[in-house]
């Protein structure tokens, strides 16, 4: 397994940002709340966007972006986790929504995000190809994660590296 270097040694000095409602035109994303960390259950700092359809209050789906390295965030859960309602999905709104909140990512010091899915969840497998991240590894879940106490087994890992 490849070095895992943490940009971000602890976050005492963290504090959300204000982000305005981000659009590309077709979708925007919103943030809907922050959630502060909880060390008692290993939670990071979090941004949770709705995505809309742009210009109206139609809500498609769900992006969070997680604001930590710890090696459960970069080995199994991901900084970014999305979900797009079945009605809307093939329409490429979670890659887009990425790429929406790359500046969020970006103004938190982050030039790497990780993003990891099922390996038999082809459509979230085909968003990190089509943001340009690259399937580093499979990993297994340990069994304390709560991913596996679900009946998940194994993640992929997709580095997604944001300066070009």
């Amino acid at each position: 397994m490849e070095n895992l270097a943490f940009q971000f040694s602890g976050m005492k000095n963290f504090g959300f940002s204000h982000v305005d409602t981000l659009s590309d035109g077709e979708i925007a994303v919103r943030v809907r709340e922050t959630c502060p960390e909880d060390q008692l259950r290993g939670y990071a700092p979090v941004y949770k966007f709705d995505v809309l359809l742009a210009y109206t209050e139609i809500v498609v789906g769900a992006i969070d972006l997680r604001i930590s390295n710890t090696e459960h965030i970069l080995l199994y859960a991901g900084h970014i986790g999305y979900g797009i309602d079945p009605r809307y999905r093939g329409n490429r709104y979670a890659a887009k929504a990425c790429k929406l909140i790359k500046q969020t990512a970006l103004a938190h010091g982050f030039t790497t995000l990780w993003i990891t899915c099922n390996p038999d969840n082809l459509a979230s497998r085909r968003t990190c190809e089509i943001l340009g991240a690259k399937l580093v590894e499979i990993v297994d879940l340990p069994e304390y994660t709560e991913m596996y106490q679900k009946g998940e087994r194994q993640k992929c890992r997709y580095r997604w590296d944001l300066e070009d």
